[in-house]
């Protein structure tokens, strides 16, 4: 089967979620142009997924897929928050900010109960995870519906577990992929490997669809991914300056430099491996500390950092969330993007063009 006919979607593009610099316009546009449109949720609560899914339901008939994290919350522990504090105590004397007074929210919630309940009322065509799988219990809500099952491996071993245990495609996400890392059955980044090797190897090692994720950026890179063996893309960067996006002006600004030139993994920003531009913050503390604090609690810190800076125009503290190939950004449409994607598409298929 197609990923076309498997997700019921014209063209085999999904657009990558992006929590943080995309609500429900971006996956209308895409879902309307064909593509899978995708909406993040792990940093929603129910009324937010209320009011973004029934924007989508509104505003496009098309499939859209519905995004949550599957980490499992960790225990805090009161003596590497304080050597976390310790470490970012010096830029919060020179933004002129208390250390002290670090709010704690919600963050980055796992998917559970409450947030099956929420889908329940929409039936979304797609549901995709990261960092695994929920329990067995929650797929099954999930699949009452008929919803297919996509989620993120960085390695092949994960590939393996995810189809084992009943994902109906499997999202390839090569080393070069923005944003965090799907990486679940081991926090050893030396196995994570580029888009191009893991492809193949992955392709090889399941039967159900692939989809490639890193790197992916224009209608060549498309072509590429697809006579590797992939059934189809996701794309994240090049989104990112789409007016639909609500990527930030110091972020946009970045995308547009030479600074987007030099990405690195970080645990700075949430606690978990994410690729992003490098910046002040990920110079001078180093893109992986042992200080941060296990995902998503590092996040809390650095918050206020990040909302004084941008309030004077400076990313010195934003996650600059970025794959390692910023060729394909523009500023058209989310919709004519996705076109464009598509040809590459239609580029490696020679039975199309006849």
């Amino acid at each position: 089967m197609t990923l076309q006919a498997l997700l019921r979607i014209e063209l085999p593009i999904i657009q990558a979620p992006m929590a943080g610099v995309q609500g429900s316009a971006l996956a209308i546009s895409v879902s309307n142009a064909g593509g899978l449109g995708s909406v993040p949720c792990a940093t929603l609560g129910p009324d937010g997924m209320r009011e973004e899914l029934t924007r989508i339901k509104a505003q496009t008939s098309g499939p859209f897929n519905v995004n949550f994290f599957c980490h499992k919350p960790p225990t805090p522990s009161p003596e590497r928050e304080a050597a976390w504090r310790a470490a970012l105590s010096p830029y919060y004397r020179e933004l002129g900010l208390d250390v002290n007074a670090i709010a704690t929210g919600r963050g980055r919630a796992p998917f559970d109960a409450e947030a099956a309940d929420v889908l329940a009322e929409f039936e979304p065509a797609v549901v995709s995870f990261h960092f695994g799988l929920p329990s067995a219990d929650l797929l099954q809500r999930v699949r009452k519906w008929g919803a297919r099952i996509l989620s993120s491996a960085t390695t092949v071993d994960e590939a393996r577990w995810l189809e084992a245990r009943g994902a109906d495609a499997i999202i390839a996400q090569g080393l070069e992929a923005g944003g965090h890392r799907g990486i679940f059955l081991s926090d050893d980044l030396t196995k994570q490997v580029g888009t191009l090797a893991l492809l193949p190897q992955i392709v090889a090692a399941v039967k159900v669809p692939v989809i490639a994720a890193g790197g992916i950026v224009d209608a060549k890179t498309v072509a590429a991914a697809m006579l590797l063996g992939a059934a189809g893309v996701q794309v994240g960067t090049a989104y990112l300056l789409c007016p639909e996006a609500t990527t930030s002006a110091v972020h946009r600004a970045a995308l547009k430099s030479e600074a987007a030139g030099h990405t690195a993994l970080t645990n700075l920003f949430s606690g978990g491996p994410a690729r992003g531009i490098t910046n002040r913050v990920m110079r001078e503390l180093g893109s992986i500390s042992a200080l941060a604090p296990a995902f998503p609690l590092a996040a809390a810190a650095m918050g206020p950092l990040r909302a004084k800076a941008e309030s004077d125009g400076s990313g010195d503290f934003s996650p600059l969330w970025c794959g390692q190939n910023v060729t394909g950004c523009k500023e058209i449409s989310a919709a004519e993007l996705t076109r464009e994607l598509a040809a590459g598409f239609i580029r490696s298929q020679p039975q199309l063009l006849s």
